[in-house]
């Protein structure tokens, strides 16, 4: 839907590519490195997934504020993404337990956006070309002054993120009285990993991701949670190095997307920036172990490099994505470990993958006391 009195807005690309719209949220200026996501509901949860920290999102479907915000529907403490990307942004709702409309969404939270433009060529542009770098402004339009303001914005490629939105405090969640103990490692963690695990008997104990393995071991924890996050893997060896301490000590462990790289990477596995990642809720993902298939969600700009997956003699890979055949699953054979790279706590329609917190779940229960 479009509205009338908003001023206009440009989205610059680092390849030089202009897209001229109206402006969307906050008046001002954002950079981020720009990528796609083909979801046609949950724009709420995108937004408030830590995992997107740094990125300006580019939504496919068409209307976004349609359905309006809600306090259930978000993912973490606030609006993570950098800027948005859209065609029609709507501040006229119909859900009637929304609690509010996006536009003063977006102000309350300082995000950026841009409106009123073909996003599908946007996408069609990022898809071919790749995912960069791009800023958006609705208070500076002179290219020449926004193409220097994005040659000063770092390459994700080597950006340490967790850090910015990971807790800064160990906290507590579920019930004390369950009946098993898990310490989640938080690079990055959606809530409804957590809720996920509490519906299932965990009390949980989520920990920054700089505490050490020691300190964490103190807790006595039935098992370890590597919890999603946003950046370069590769950035992280402080988390690497506590993780391949949790592996080692013999507790269950379970990866999700970031954490399943780092997982990866303490085993010496390398993993490399995708073309333009994949970031959607209708991701097809086979179990080779079940041979099922399952649809899945996904957020992730990184991947595992297969070649040293097959070769490494302590893993087994036990998922694929059917796409492009990456790897979106690992476990360690003999070992109560394994890793997914998409999200099996989200809701994308079906709940296909939610059996992975049930594995996890009858993973601590085989351990001896």
């Amino acid at each position: 839907m479009k509205y009338q009195n908003r001023p206009d807005a440009i989205l610059l690309l680092q390849d030089g590519t202009v897209f001229k719209g109206k402006a969307a949220g906050k008046i001002g200026t954002t950079t981020g490195e720009i990528c796609f996501n083909t979801g046609m509901t949950g724009y709420q949860e995108i937004f408030t997934d830590p995992s997107y920290f740094g990125q300006i999102m580019v939504t496919a479907h068409v209307h976004i504020g349609n359905y309006g915000v809600c306090d259930e529907d978000v993912e973490s403490d606030g609006m993570k993404i950098s800027g948005l990307v859209c065609k029609y942004f709507s501040p006229v709702y119909s859900r009637p337990r929304a609690k509010g409309n996006i536009q003063n969404y977006f102000e309350e939270n300082g995000v950026v956006g841009i409106s009123e433009i073909d996003t599908r060529a946007v996408v069609q542009h990022i898809r071919d070309k790749g995912a960069m770098n791009a800023i958006i402004s609705s208070d500076e339009l002179n290219i020449e002054v926004l193409k220097k303001k994005l040659d000063e914005v770092p390459s994700m490629e080597g950006l340490e993120l967790s850090s910015k939105v990971c807790t800064k405090e160990s906290y507590f969640y579920g019930d004390e009285n369950a009946d098993h103990r898990v310490a989640v490692l938080d690079i990055g963690v959606k809530k409804n990993i957590l809720r996920c695990l509490s519906e299932r008997g965990c009390y949980l104990k989520v920990f920054p991701m700089d505490t050490s393995f020691e300190e964490i071991k103190e807790w006595n924890p039935d098992g370890f949670m590597i919890s999603n996050g946003p950046g370069d893997p590769a950035a992280m060896p402080q988390v690497s190095e506590t993780v391949t301490k949790m592996i080692d000590s013999g507790i269950p462990v379970f990866g999700i997307c970031l954490g399943h790289q780092v997982m990866a990477i303490s085993q010496g596995i390398e993993t490399y920036k995708m073309h333009n990642g994949h970031r959607g809720i209708n991701h097809p993902i086979k179990n080779l172990i079940t041979g099922k298939c399952e649809v899945t969600s996904q957020n992730h700009g990184f991947v595992v490099r297969r070649e040293d997956c097959e070769s490494h003699p302590e893993m087994e890979i036990t998922h694929v994505h059917l796409n492009d055949n990456t790897v979106a699953g690992l476990r360690f054979k003999g070992r109560p470990v394994f890793s997914v790279q998409y999200h099996p706590e989200s809701s994308p329609g079906p709940n296909d993958s939610r059996y992975l917190f049930d594995q996890f779940v009858e993973s601590m229960k085989m351990v001896p006391a």
